[in-house]
């Protein structure tokens, strides 16, 4: 098993205190781990936890060094807390994932989205936003030094060393700051962008918090994990697309900071795809890999508009694998069938 040094980047100096004597011992993790030149990651959202689990192992046989949820990681749309803590309880301790926990190298992290959230596209208007907050850091066992605790919502960036490579992930929260959605006046769709600039997605604290982030990075891989679809934006449901000026903002961070190798993750749809936009000022198209449905999937989908899609919408129940080559500077992405890890679709990358 591959072993990783996790420095959770809010929380470095709280880390530094409490190290203890064992230099030695992580001089050896760091020769030990100095010629990986790969990092796989296994992503997916939308998992109903009173269905049937047994697709963890089907993702466990891909040997992924972390996984990360994309959202919806429970369907609670409760405010009962006590009935959400124990949806979460049931996730938790469910045979499958836990043995798929214990088998990765570093422990799943994620973001939320609106079913564990507790209520459907629910944004900053959300009453038990908080309590809903402690559960998400419960199940991730994020404790009360985490400086997440100490701020309004969940959004965090850690970075895994790979050797002498990193992997920086940014953990958007598209929830506790937003503003309400706008009801759409075509009748076929469910909402329309926001026309002002008043209007916001990730919040002003969370916005400076990216920047800076983004700013200071160092990593060989930046990937940004967004629980909406950042890129998709004419289908009607819920997208960075109905806050088109947040769009510009993060597409303006990425152009003036130039972290390395960007990629966006994201989830929410129930349908998988790859969507890709060129961007003026950024010396690769950037890509929004959406892994949807790990218990149910969109089966009613019969074809919706979007004008950065590569290859097809996969519409059966499905989960993600990013590989990271930090010799090529090249990753590899998949879309992978839960019933037997087959590959369904895939896209190469190359930064």
């Amino acid at each position: 098993m591959k072993n990783f040094t996790l420095i959770f980047i809010s929380t470095l100096l709280t880390l530094s205190a409490c190290k203890t004597n064992s230099d030695e011992k992580d001089s050896k993790q760091l020769a030990q781990d100095i010629s990986q030149t790969k990092f796989r990651i296994a992503l997916g959202s939308c998992n109903r936890q009173n269905l049937p689990q047994d697709y963890w192992a089907t993702i466990q046989k891909d040997t992924a060094d972390i996984f990360i949820w994309g959202g919806d990681n429970i369907y609670a749309d409760t405010p009962d807390m006590e009935l959400m803590q124990s949806m979460y309880d049931t996730q938790k301790n469910n045979p499958h994932y836990k043995a798929f926990v214990s088998s990765l190298p570093h422990p799943p992290i994620g973001v939320w989205d609106d079913h564990d959230y507790g209520l459907n596209d629910a944004g900053k208007e959300w009453e038990y936003r908080d309590e809903a907050k402690q559960l998400f850091m419960d199940f991730f066992e994020i404790d009360s030094t985490h400086v997440m605790a100490s701020r309004g919502g969940t959004f965090q960036a850690e970075v895994i060393h790979v050797g002498d490579r990193q992997v920086k992930f940014y953990l958007l929260d598209t929830r506790y700051f937003r503003d309400g959605l706008l009801d759409a006046e075509d009748s076929n769709l469910r909402y329309q962008p926001h026309t002002t600039q008043d209007s916001t997605l990730l919040g002003e604290e969370q916005w400076a918090w990216l920047e800076n982030e983004l700013k200071s990075s160092t990593a060989d891989f930046n990937i940004i994990m967004s629980s909406i679809q950042l890129l998709s934006n004419q289908h009607g449901f819920e997208t960075w697309g109905n806050f088109p000026h947040e769009v510009e903002k993060i597409q303006e961070l990425l152009i003036k900071y130039s972290p390395k190798n960007v990629l966006v993750l994201s989830g929410d749809r129930h349908i998988s795809e790859f969507s890709q936009k060129q961007i003026e000022g950024l010396a690769y198209p950037i890509t929004d890999f959406t892994s949807s449905g790990l218990t149910h999937s969109y089966t009613a989908y019969d074809g919706e508009p979007n004008p950065y899609r590569v290859g097809k919408v996969v519409a059966e129940t499905s989960y993600g694998i990013v590989d990271l080559d930090f010799e090529t500077n090249q990753a590899e992405l998949s879309i992978r069938s839960t019933k037997d890890g087959s590959e369904i679709q895939s896209l190469k990358l190359s930064f």
